[in-house]
């Protein structure tokens, strides 16, 4: 980790309109330095048996830091067309042990980002962003992930640029920025400048170095994936535009079938993958359709998790549940996706389409 990663951190911070970008080993490191950085901040911070705020779709690790950290998961439902979290259900959890909104922007489309930066700010929480599927989606012409005191970013081989591991975490406040450098790297203040929010360094380069003051982890990147992420970044403009055209066109050719619903929101999507839930008559045989595309060479996904509170693990998790999710639970019986790329897939989406017709004609 050095002048590639450091140079990467600046563009990337330039490119979404932040302060600060801080690069880690993954989008997972960056979640859980996320919620790490708020638990230790000297006001403020967050506290254990405090609640946050989740939608009840998202990936493992949006969740599991928040159980490290002591605090509580508030599942809420989502919305049937966005995928993401319900703006009238996260305004019926937030109470007196509420500590924060964590947004999760999921396969590309922004979340009502608007509405609960205004949430957030009005109740007096924190407002974070699990941005990791969703690099280059914007609403009201501003980055996701740059709405919240935090956001979070993968650049995994599979995502929408790539240094085969990595992530990265955005923010414009100067503490949390000095405490995230200093997590990632055993807690010591070896990164920091000399005036830091963290610990004030003596001026001694051997105590400076090996000075360790918060318990922090080894979630550093690799020279390597900082020079791989600056080369990504300038393509990244078309990569978007690629994705955006694959987007439209899968838009366009599966909308014209009943009885599925297809993602669509506010703002403006960065499509990290082609989302269908079946309804009506469709309801319900969705094992059937992927066989269907199995038979034909198609993958496919469950939509990121499913419902995640019906995931086995939650019996190790501390979360408050809803008793209906409604929703949630149409996405985890009769959701599934496919897989978009800066490419051009219009033969491939041709060629699900006619997967699809066939399967559909046959049930």
């Amino acid at each position: 980790m050095g002048a590639r990663v450091q140079e990467f951190e600046r563009d990337f911070a330039e490119y979404v309109g932040s302060k600060y970008a801080i690069m880690v080993n993954s989008g997972s490191s960056a979640n859980l330095l996320a919620i790490a950085a708020l638990s230790h901040k000297k006001v403020n911070r967050l506290l254990p048996g405090q609640e946050i705020i989740v939608p009840a779709v998202s990936w493992a690790t949006t969740y599991y830091p928040l159980n490290q950290y002591g605090l509580t998961c508030r599942f809420v439902d989502v919305d049937a067309d966005s995928l993401c979290m319900d703006i009238q259900a996260v305004a019926n959890s937030i109470n007196e042990n509420t500590a924060a909104i964590f947004a999760v922007n999921l396969l590309g489309q922004p979340s009502n980002l608007v509405e609960l930066h205004n949430l957030a700010k009005s109740h007096g929480i924190y407002l974070i962003e699990d941005n990791c599927e969703s690099f280059g989606a914007t609403i009201s012409n501003k980055q996701c992930g740059t709405w919240g005191v935090l956001g979070t970013f993968s650049t995994f081989f599979s995502h929408h640029i790539s240094t085969m591991e990595g992530g990265l975490i955005v923010t414009d406040d100067d503490e949390l920025r000095d405490i995230v450098v200093s997590l990632r790297a055993h807690g010591w203040t070896r990164e920091l400048n000399e005036e830091n929010h963290v610990f004030p360094k003596v001026g001694k380069d051997w105590d400076d170095r090996f000075r360790f003051v918060l318990p922090g982890y080894n979630v550093r990147p690799l020279e390597i994936e900082g020079a791989v992420g600056i080369e990504q970044l300038k393509k990244f403009p078309q990569f978007l535009s690629s994705r955006r055209t694959n987007h439209a066109n899968f838009q366009e050719t599966f909308g014209r079938f009943e009885d599925i619903r297809l993602q669509s929101g506010p703002g403006a999507t960065s499509s990290f993958g082609f989302s269908i839930l079946l309804e009506g008559k469709l309801r319900g045989r969705r094992e059937s359709l992927l066989k269907a595309f199995e038979f034909a060479g198609i993958e496919s996904r469950p939509i990121v998790s499913g419902n995640f509170a019906r995931q086995p693990v939650l019996s190790k998790l501390k979360a408050i549940i809803p008793e209906e999710m409604p929703v949630a639970d149409h996405i985890h019986e009769n959701g599934l996706f496919l897989g978009n790329h800066h490419f051009d897939l219009t033969e491939e989406i041709h060629y699900a389409e006619q997967v699809f017709e066939k399967w559909r004609e046959e049930n």
